[in-house]
């Protein structure tokens, strides 16, 4: 693999290496660019891997080289203190504030002695605080030049340390938000750099399409007239009614929102008509028009007080995009894209592409269609390297390289060098119901508290949908948790990083043993070596749901090209899931472990075998008496004295 990746940055072209848990691929692509001297993007699936790769890996690698390299750590503006918001926060006369005043003193100590402004360094504070977007600025909140404390501001002080380093670690999420915007430093940054690597790359395709389409969201609207309220009633008061202006803003808002107030929440409704599916017409058209007509009121406001402060120009800017936004969205929608109301707390309503494939080829390769175009110079033309461990289920990697628009691109695939068939074994529980039984998440709750307890915890259940993940959390703490045999987390419970790190310590210094119950986000990215996982339970095969408007849009896409819609969609889509949760097992060379499937598909359906044989080569056990016969060996191996 750093043979391939040497070759490509000397080279120049598209290499996607599908490497094996265990092979060592952020070496292996580490160390090539680190020595081939020339400037490098490093992008990974999230801010705890840019850490990783900055913190830990990159510095590590520098030493035992002995090379003069500097690095540069990247994130998006919402990583980094901003001083000003952090000063409108403690001034506030705002109610609601009262209760993060602790929070508040606590960073405000932080940013006298802080050099970078990364919120990560600050020990205690959540991701998810409530605090953060207070003292964090936004692309529509942020001033700019204009801003007072523009000179020591964290974000474009990153920003210019990311210009003079030879390396920079980013994420996925900027790397295509600058696409979108061209907002982030990206457009200064890329052209700058030879050689650009995604690590984590199976994540390119969703997060992609996120980020290029079109989003209005009524959280950001309800935010949007915070900021206009606030700004007019510290810059402009008596000028204009900004309370008249704002109410009539907050209301509309509402009333958008109340349009699926019948909606289940977390769900998305499909969009292919004028309306929502689900939703009264009159009522939609009636809310969209009100939003409209309350949002050119604050237009036509901000418009008379531009001139007296930095702050009303770019609240102007924000309404006229907002205003862009309702017209596009009442616009037909575009070619090869597809239309979706989002329904939670709030209403989001998107407009995405079906996949990146056309962006990658214009924006990131460059490869616009023009036979005047002369072929360039072999080495002069970027190298762009896309790693993971699982990208699909064939040695062309289809999955990926499709809908990511690198057919074209060198392919390869580096086996992993555990010896899953004595470290691991597969099972599917023999009587287990089909998935669309109304007992099937009783009997997966009734099959792991009877196991699991005799495991003494050691497991971690991958859900496929969020009401299972509920029903077996709830079920498993009425059988084991309240009684204080074992400790069950549900994900939800708390801070995602700190159910980890509760879950890595398992039994160790007298603690009880543990059982994870999780869902989307645990099936990748979740380290747990040692003994303190041992089973991986899985309730159903990771279908995508059909009924979701991206994948029927994809699916229907396919049949019109004469393809079939579940062999070329839904089972590779399944197939690189499995692979993904079942990566959850082996992660040293000394664990060993049992992957249960509660899914009698992967056994009684001939497309089990097409499943079963994108899995690492593990031992198959088939009946009851096996698997006790194995758990009980786990059992031994792992009780400590």
């Amino acid at each position: 693999m750093a043979m391939a990746v040497a070759e490509t940055i000397s080279n120049g072209g598209e290499l996607v290496v599908e490497a094996g848990t265990g092979v060592g691929k952020t070496y292996a692509y580490l160390v090539p660019v680190l020595l081939s001297g020339q400037r490098a993007l490093v992008s990974t699936a999230t801010k705890a891997l840019q850490d990783q790769l900055f913190s830990r890996d990159i510095p590590k690698l520098i030493d035992a080289l002995n090379l003069p390299i500097r690095v540069a750590l990247l994130k998006g503006r919402g990583s980094y203190l901003c001083t000003l918001r952090l000063s409108q926060a403690r001034q506030s006369h705002d109610a609601s504030l009262r209760i993060h005043m602790h929070a508040l003193s606590k960073i405000e100590t932080w940013a006298q002695s802080t050099r970078t402004g990364d919120l990560s360094e600050l020990t205690g504070l959540d991701d998810r605080s409530p605090v953060i977007p207070l003292v964090t600025s936004t692309r529509d909140n942020c001033l700019g030049s204009p801003c007072p404390n523009f000179k020591s501001c964290h974000v474009n002080l990153a920003r210019k340390e990311a210009m003079s380093a030879d390396v920079v670690v980013i994420n996925h999420h900027l790397f295509f938000a600058d696409l979108n915007v061209r907002e982030t430093g990206m457009a200064e940054l890329l052209p700058s750099v030879q050689a650009v690597v995604f690590d984590e790359a199976h994540q390119l395709n969703e997060i992609g399409i996120n980020f290029l389409g079109r989003h209005l969201s009524t959280s950001q609207l309800l935010e949007l007239t915070r900021d206009t309220l606030g700004a007019g009633v510290q810059w402009a008061r008596g000028l204009v009614d900004w309370t008249l202006i704002c109410s009539v803003m907050e209301k509309s808002i509402r009333d958008l929102r109340l349009t699926a107030q019948n909606s289940r929440p977390g769900s998305r409704l499909r969009w292919t008509e004028p309306v929502p599916d689900g939703m009264e017409t009159s009522e939609w058209l009636l809310a969209m028009s009100q939003l409209q007509v309350a949002l050119q009121a604050a237009q036509a406001a901000l418009d008379t007080v531009s001139e007296m402060a930095p702050d009303f120009v770019r609240l102007h800017e924000r309404v006229t995009l907002q205003l862009r936004l309702i017209q596009d969205f009442q616009d037909p929608c575009a070619e090869g894209s597809v239309r979706w109301v989002e329904v939670g707390a709030q209403m989001r309503l998107v407009e995405s592409p079906l996949d990146i494939s056309s962006a990658v080829q214009t924006h990131m390769l460059q490869k616009q269609v023009n036979e005047h175009t002369q072929a360039p110079a072999p080495g002069s033309q970027k190298a762009w390297i896309f790693t993971s461990a699982t990208l699909g289920e064939d040695d062309q990697m289809r999955w990926f390289t499709e809908p990511c628009g690198l057919s074209e691109s060198r392919k390869l695939r580096v086996a992993s060098p555990f010896d899953y068939a004595n470290m691991a074994a597969v099972y599917v529980p023999p009587g287990m119901p089909k998935p669309n039984d109304i007992t099937h998440t009783r009997q997966v709750s009734s099959w792991v508290e009877k196991h699991a307890r005799q495991l003494g915890g050691r497991t971690l259940v991958l859900t496929t949908t969020l009401n299972a993940m509920r029903q077996i959390g709830e079920a498993l703490t009425a059988a084991l948790g309240q009684s204080g045999e074992l400790e069950i987390l549900v994900q939800g419970q708390g801070p995602k990083r700190r159910l980890m790190e509760r879950f890595r310590e398992g039994s160790n210094e007298g603690g009880l043993g543990c059982i994870l119950v999780a869902s989307a986000s645990f099936w990748e990215g979740f380290d747990v070596p040692g003994d303190a996982l041992q089973l991986v339970v899985i309730d159903k095969l990771p279908f995508p749901p059909p009924n979701d408007p991206l994948v029927e849009a994809r699916s229907q896409r396919l049949e019109l090209l004469g393809k079939s819609s579940f062999s070329d969609y839904s089972l590779p889509e399944a197939a690189v899931a499995l692979k993904q949760g079942a990566g959850r097992l082996i992660r040293s060379e000394t664990d060993q472990g049992i992957l249960v499937v509660c899914d009698p598909r992967l056994t009684g359906m001939a497309y089990g075998r097409r499943l079963l044989a994108c899995l690492p080569p593990m031992q198959r056990i088939h009946t009851e008496v096996e698997f006790e016969e194995s758990l009980t060996r786990l059992t031994k191996t792992s009780t400590r004295p």
